[in-house]
């Protein structure tokens, strides 16, 4: 009201005086504004309607305050009642120069038997939209048209159905004719209803079970109206064909830190809903006494909470113990703040079971926590899970004080011939002396009587989720796991959330994650302390996971603290199948062994590209603060001792399906306090790293930059503080940039350059100064290889 009385003494004023200069100026500083019309599938909606949403409701998130979004669409309307029942003259009334309307019908047009909203294609669905945009030109404002988003259909082989017949051909027709933006919203959403598939759809729209929500009581299978999840992803169409048509609505949209990525770019993540019934395991015989193993109880209470639909299975303060939990569709496994689930120690519990082990199929025993082909699942809560891992693990003497390898010994289990490793058996010593235990490799499966004389070898990873759907992990500490914490394997729509993972830090093997060919996800706010890597990203390992083929892809990851890990945030080393689209920001690394590690090797195959991270902070690292390493167990190529300044030659081999690569890293603003390297890149003399950008970045380390077989790396705004004398080496790369390199004093070399195939190396926009030579050249480098500006 405030600004319509604004507006009116203006025009007032303006009318009187004859200024229309002075209204043309005054609107050009206000804000842009958006006015929707629509139906139902752009409307907001109320809160009783949840989870029904509509895409209008969810579009404003996509631009930034400088514009504003006015949502006019309603429910149920189309081009005839919207203007019949006075919703277009709220519109037109607030209408001038600068405007901006969006205008979608369709739907409700198609209507014969209801007089008040039926408008034919060709006569008064045409005529009404012509009408809407010359009555908004008639005002200055801009019309933008829209086709009719689609409505799910298949027939019996799987094939879409349109629904819309000549209307979307009609707005595309009197979009060309008017010569005004056309958002073809049928044909962008057709191809993600597809993409997503007969089932993969459905989540889309509103199909929803029984009990979950008070406006469907008995469920609701909707076929139009979007989840929110479906609406999201048709706002995210309508900002992609702002940008792909070039409108000036496009310098609204958000954009993120990622090397320019629109907010609407991002992955977006589905999260399942529940029904609200509970399952407490009190009431199937559960005990928490310390004594009772639980596994009957807790495993019939997820049966029966699944069998009737899903809900959530409930498991109260106290200490419980059991065997193997085995997850159902459509369950939530809910443990109380002061829960602790306790899996047991005994063997015997865990039977063997056809697996993966790091990337290969592999007999293991079941995970504690264990889920195969499932869809709406979730493990929540405030409560304690202990994979009871000290049973499993054997545990190397270096990495134990004298008192602590002394009452280890004391309390039992088994040394290796050189009495430098413990196993907590003789199986599992006799496991881990035999290569490959338990994998199925060339065919080729151990016998059952293999299997059970090192069993106890054969430890599983905690939560083993498989080709499970709409994965929820929120809120619970996970610890002491006997091998991986969390894998999900072949999953997709993953959402893990405020998660804490504690495992000695001598726990080799104890990832605190692993995400293995999935697809779409968010990880954050997690708190990860383990002893071997934090956040991993794998594919599959070698020809197995070449022939598998599934990338992990499309995952966002923020807001994470790790500690003690191998590797903060991780990619490889099994990553056959492929990794990209990964979005990585704010995380803290403190104590990793490495930072941002990257790792392959030849065999192992596999494309890493699009690799998306901005905003770390690390401290005390005693590794590289930024590795990527194609060259992952072999020798270190870096000279030790400072024996030699030259790096060694390595071989080249031909190229063949076992060929990794890494290509199209973004790494922006990056702080690390302290490490041995501060960025390593280390590609195969066959295989050069390709495509490698770092922006902005201050790292304390012993030693500065070590760049070697590469290609296209650019390294701009970087602060190198090095005991190392010599500040950046780069060896046989090509096309390499440095700008803008700040470094310590007294340097007897800034930068070295060394192997024969090294070429296009340039040094912009660096004080060289501070070093006794600015350019040092190795043997057979030629003199023009360095340019500096």
């Amino acid at each position: 009201m405030k600004t319509n009385n604004i507006y009116r003494i203006i025009v007032f004023t303006s009318l009187f005086w004859g200024n229309s200069a002075f209204i043309t100026d005054f609107f050009a500083d206000e804000k842009p504004r958006i006015f929707l019309i629509g139906d139902s599938t752009c409307a907001n909606k109320n809160p009783y309607d949840i989870p029904e949403t509509g895409w209008g409701q969810v579009f404003p998130d996509l631009f930034t305050d400088a514009v504003e979004i006015q949502n006019h669409a309603v429910n149920g309307r189309s081009t005839k009642s919207f203007r019949t029942l006075g919703h277009w003259k709220k519109v037109h009334d607030q209408l001038h120069k600068g405007d901006y309307v969006f205008i979608q019908f369709g739907h409700n047009d198609q209507k014969e038997s209801d007089s008040t909203r039926y408008a034919a294609p060709q006569t008064d669905y045409r005529k009404n939209l012509i009408r809407f945009i010359e009555e908004t030109q008639a005002k200055g404002a801009t019309p933008v048209l829209f086709t009719p988003v689609m409505r799910r259909k298949f027939d019996e082989n799987g094939k879409f159905i349109d629904q819309h017949g000549e209307y979307p051909s009609v707005v595309r027709e009197i979009a060309k004719q008017y010569n005004i933006s056309l958002i073809d919203i049928h044909a962008s959403s057709q191809k993600v209803i597809e993409q997503h598939g007969v089932d993969g759809s459905k989540k889309i729209f509103m199909h929803y079970g029984g009990g979950i929500f008070s406006k469907f009581p008995k469920g609701i299978e909707d076929n139009t109206h979007f989840s929110p999840y479906g609406a999201r992803l048709m706002a995210n169409l309508v900002a992609d064909g702002l940008v792909n048509i070039g409108h000036p609505l496009r310098n609204f949209l958000k954009k993120t830190d990622f090397n320019d990525k629109y907010a609407y770019e991002l992955p977006i993540t589905y999260r399942p809903y529940f029904r609200k019934d509970t399952f407490n395991i009190v009431r199937y015989g559960a005990k928490s006494d310390g004594l009772t193993v639980n596994t009957k109880s807790i495993n019939q209470a997820i049966e029966l909470c699944s069998a009737a639909g899903g809900g959530t299975v409930f498991i109260p303060k106290g200490l419980w113990i059991t065997g193997p939990v085995v997850i159902k569709s459509n369950v939530n496994l809910h443990l109380e703040k002061g829960a602790l689930l306790q899996f047991s120690k005994n063997y015997d519990d865990y039977p063997i079971v056809l697996t993966t082990w790091e990337g290969q199929d592999s007999y293991r025993c079941q995970a504690p926590i264990w889920g195969v082909d499932l869809e709406n699942i979730a493990i929540t809560g405030e409560g304690v899970i202990d994979g009871g891992g000290d049973v499993w693990r054997a545990i190397k003497k270096d990495k134990q004080t004298a008192g602590q390898w002394s009452s280890l010994i004391k309390s039992g289990g088994v040394l290796d011939e050189k009495q430098a490793n413990w196993y907590p058996s003789e199986k599992s010593l006799k496991g881990n002396m035999i290569p490959n235990a338990g994998r199925i490799l060339n065919g080729l499966k151990p016998t059952p009587e293999e299997l059970a004389s090192y069993k106890d070898f054969l430890r599983p990873n905690m939560v083993s989720l498989t080709r499970c759907k709409n994965v929820v992990i929120e809120g619970i500490t996970l610890q002491n796991s006997p091998a991986w914490t969390m894998h999900p394997l072949l999953c997709e729509h993953i959402s893990i959330k405020n998660v804490t993972v504690k495992n000695y830090w001598y726990a080799q093997n104890s990832d605190a994650l692993d995400l293995e060919s999935c697809r779409v996800g968010i990880v954050e706010g997690c708190t990860f302390d383990t002893g071997d890597d934090g956040i991993t990203i794998k594919s599959g390992r070698d020809e197995q996971g070449r022939k598998r083929g599934v990338p992990t892809e499309n995952f966002i990851i923020k807001d994470c603290i790790v500690y003690h890990a191998h590797g903060g945030f991780v990619i490889g080393s099994e990553m056959s199948g492929g990794v990209k689209n990964m979005f990585i920001s704010d995380c803290t690394f403190m104590g990793s062994d490495v930072g941002l590690r990257f790792k392959t090797a030849r065999g192992r195959g596999g494309v890493v590209e699009n690799i998306f991270v901005n905003n770390i902070n690390m401290t005390e690292i005693p590794g590289e603060a930024i590795l990527f390493d194609m060259y992952y167990a072999a020798k270190d190529p870096v000279p030790a001792n400072r024996e030699s300044n030259e790096l060694p030659v390595i071989k080249a081999e031909p190229l063949n399906e076992g060929t990794p690569q890494f290509n199209s890293f973004y790494i922006k603003n990056v702080v690390c306090k302290g490490a041995e390297t501060a960025i390593l890149i280390r590609g195969l003399p066959e295989m050069s790293i390709k495509n490698i950008n770092i922006e902005n970045a201050m790292i304390e380390s012993n030693k500065g930059l070590i760049c070697v077989e590469a290609e296209n790396i650019s390294l701009k705004n970087i602060m190198l503080f090095t005991k190392d004398k010599t500040v950046l080496q780069v060896q046989n790369s090509k096309n390499v940039v440095l700008e803008n390199i700040k470094y310590g004093t007294e340097k007897d070399v800034l930068l070295k350059v060394m192997g024969e195939k090294s070429a296009g190396v340039r040094l912009l926009n660096t004080d060289t100064k501070n070093a006794k030579n600015a350019v040092e050249l190795g043997i057979g480098v030629k003199s023009n290889v360095v340019s500096k500006k």
